[in-house]
This record gives C-alpha cells, structure tokens and sequence, in this order.
C-alpha cells in the first residue's frame, strides 16, 4: 500500500480528522473559491468546481459555507490564490510533493521549506521529484456500494485504469484526462462518489522501517495542518506489521 494513502488510514484511526475539521472546511472553501473563479461560478458549466464541491459536502461541510465560497469568487472577494507546488525528499530519500494555494508565495515557501529541514529533508526545484510520478484521478467509493466484484466491473465500464478495494471501501483510478467522463459515468451506476480528485501517483514506493515512517508521517503532518497546504503526497510504504503497530500507537 502506498505511503499516502496508509498515512491517511492511521491518521483516520486516531481520530485526527475530526480535531482539523475547521481546517479543512477552510482548505475546503479556499478550493471551491479559486474552482469558481478559474472558471464559470456554475458547477455544471465548470468541472473543477464540481468536484471540490462534491468533496466537500463527502465531508459534511455545511451548504451555506459552499455557497458561500462560489459567491466570494462571484462577487470578485476574497484573496486572490495562487497554485504553487513545491517538491523535495523527506528521511530516507522518500519522494514528497506538496499543493499549496496561497495569497503569499514566500510564507508558504518558507513554511514548507522550515517543514522539510526540520525533518531532516531537503526542498529541491520544481521538478526534481515530479519526474517519478504520474499524474492521475482518483474516486473513492465507501464499502457500502457494493462488493469489490460489483465495483471492479463498474470501473471497467467507466473506463478506469485499476480498482484497489479493502474492508472500508473502494479506491478507482483513472487517466488524468478521463476524472470527469469516469467518475460520471459510475455516477449512474454506484451513485455519488465520497471523493473525486486528482491525485500525484508515484511509479514506485520506497519501502521504509518504523522510525522513518513514524518521521514522514510527522513531516506529513505538520505540512497538512498548514493553512496554504492542499494535499501532500509521499512515495513510501511500510509492511503490514509496521503499519499495525503505527495504528496502535
């Protein structure tokens, strides 16, 4: 399993998601906010849009806050944000990506920078990790759509590429170019997905032992519970023991 998405698993467990609830409903509106002014303040005329608001009502965030967000961008408020993606190597070389929107190009530079050393990483140039990962959609369907047969043969009809399913539900990826007709096209079959988005895939992971996951999952946790930082990506894995024990701690 990819480090990310077993870093977002134990995180899950603990519980950490409903203390950064406030956060993430910012993070959340800040996204639905630069959706709606890259594009049409219409989720059916613009893609985009659409998608960060069906993520962020999959995580209970209020419809006058999503309202809200469109009509900032509508009425021509709020900051303007800037999309900047910074790249670098965490402990034991393990590849990390980091999406940040921000109205400060150098506090955001600083904050991740601070992050990374204070690991015991390196922040390197635009570019010097992206190389290794491909880009890619991703859509996440709970267990309760059905059994991982009725789930895979949806995916094959929508076009996806690959279907990884476990006990709490289902991850569907997809071609980059191809998130808007696949997700649509398992709408009609699965219902609305939890979440849409677009996501960094890594080529290869980088297996790690339990003192440098417990340092990446740090280092992924304070970039996270950074106001500018959108998502985090990281290229490591651990084996099933050492993911046991990181769940219990």
């Amino acid at each position: 399993m990819a480090g990310h998405s077993q870093f977002k698993n134990i995180m899950h467990r603990k519980g950490r998601q409903d203390a950064m609830r406030s956060k993430l409903f910012s993070k959340l509106a800040r996204e639905i906010t630069v959706a709606a002014k890259t594009g049409m303040p219409d989720p059916a005329m613009n893609p985009r849009l659409r998608l960060a608001i069906q993520n962020a009502k999959a995580e209970s965030m209020p419809k006058d806050n999503i309202q809200r967000a469109i009509n900032k961008a509508a009425g021509g408020e709020g900051d303007n944000y800037e999309e900047v993606r910074y790249e670098g190597y965490g402990p034991g070389g393990v590849a990390v990506i980091v999406e940040v929107l921000t109205d400060n190009r150098n506090r955001s530079a600083s904050n991740v920078r601070a992050a990374f050393t204070k690991a015991g990483g390196a922040l390197g140039e635009t570019g010097s990790v992206s190389f290794m990962w491909d880009r890619a959609g991703e859509i996440y369907y709970p267990a309760s759509v059905g059994d991982a047969d009725k789930v895979m043969e949806a995916a094959i009809e929508a076009g996806a590429d690959d279907v990884q399913s476990d006990e709490e539900g289902h991850t569907i990826l997809s071609a980059f170019e191809s998130i808007n007709d696949v997700s649509k096209a398992l709408e009609d079959v699965l219902g609305e997905a939890e979440s849409v988005k677009a996501i960094w895939k890594p080529q290869n992971n980088v297996p790690v032992d339990e003192e440098r996951a417990q340092s990446l999952m740090k280092l992924v946790a304070t970039l996270e519970d950074d106001d500018d930082v959108q998502n985090v990506y990281a290229n490591f894995e651990v084996d099933d023991a050492t993911l046991a024990k990181l769940s219990a701690a």
